[in-house]
């Protein structure tokens, strides 16, 4: 890896210029739908805090999704394998919001990040803390660095406006007694998780316990080795909705995108890299944060593979 990433970053900003402006803005969010697909920033975190950046890398974005990886971790570091008895580890194929495998598999979603597998870890993690959300927030708050980091009230307004589908997700699950929580309460820390609104920068400094092995920017631990392997190993084969193979094939490295455009990749190890641009491809990843990730990995030579 080279001395300072600086250099390749303004590199890959200067060949994907192109790119910030194709792709559509998630619509199905009306809060989302007004972002400016021509927004692009990229950070990288290095094991002991030291941040590159270029672009809107300083700009808060609303994270949605990415924070699926921080819920993950969060409750595997206080319920441990009974997880894994509520929620798969599997590739899903299907879109992060369908209902399709949910009634041939009794209620048990195929993985953390679809939208089904989500609403099981934060209904766990809300039972184990009182208040799931809060504790997210308070962890990306001190990961980061950033006490400033919190919910947007405009888009968790949207959301919940908007959330016929995830209820019954939830009130599915429910039936099958895969929900421990009551669905309103459920749903309201749900959607205060994909609130969040967070920079490049924020993220990347956040994630860094992954590229660590599991632990924190103040030296304790918050997953075993293990654990820190399985968040990476469930980000990788099923981090980016029905398209992480083609993530894995492009970037090959672990990852977490969101409808906002974000996208968080870790090398473990080494660092880790928070990409957005608003402007999304059909399966929802951003087109230009792919690209940039793609040229990352190609210039640095840094992937798990």
């Amino acid at each position: 890896m080279p001395s300072s990433l600086q250099p390749v970053l303004d590199r890959i900003a200067t060949e994907i210029q192109a790119l910030p402006g194709r792709g559509r803005p998630a619509d199905y969010i009306p809060a989302l739908a007004s972002a400016d697909p021509r927004h692009f920033g990229m950070a990288v975190a290095e094991l002991d805090g030291t941040v590159y950046g270029v672009g809107d890398w300083q700009r808060p974005f609303s994270a949605q999704s990415i924070t699926k990886a921080f819920t993950l971790a969060l409750d595997l570091s206080l319920d441990g394998e009974l997880l894994w008895e509520h929620v798969g580890r599997e590739p899903s194929g299907n879109p992060f919001n369908s209902l399709v495998q949910l009634e041939y598999e009794n209620g048990i979603p195929r993985n953390p990040f679809i939208n089904a597998g989500a609403l099981v870890v934060t209904d766990r993690l809300h039972a184990l803390t009182g208040d799931a959300a809060g504790t997210l927030r308070a962890f990306l708050r001190a990961e980061s660095g950033n006490d400033r980091l919190d919910f947007d009230e405009a888009v968790l307004a949207s959301e919940t406006a908007h959330g016929d589908r995830n209820a019954a997700l939830a009130h599915f699950m429910a039936s099958y007694g895969n929900i421990t929580n009551p669905v309103p309460t459920l749903l309201d820390q749900y959607f205060r998780q994909c609130s969040i609104e967070a920079s490049c920068a924020d993220l990347a400094l956040a994630a860094g316990f992954l590229a660590r092995h599991g632990i924190r920017s103040d030296g304790s631990t918050l997953l075993t080795r293990s654990q820190a392997k399985q968040v990476n190993a469930v980000m990788l084969t099923c981090g980016t909705y029905d398209a992480a193979g083609d993530f894995a094939h492009r970037v090959g490295l672990p990852g977490k995108s969101g409808v906002g455009g974000g996208i968080i990749a870790v090398v473990p190890g080494r660092c880790t890299v928070c990409v957005w641009s608003p402007g999304l491809d059909q399966r929802g990843n951003s087109v230009a944060g792919v690209a940039a990730l793609d040229r990352f990995t190609t210039l640095t030579g840094l992937s798990v593979f």
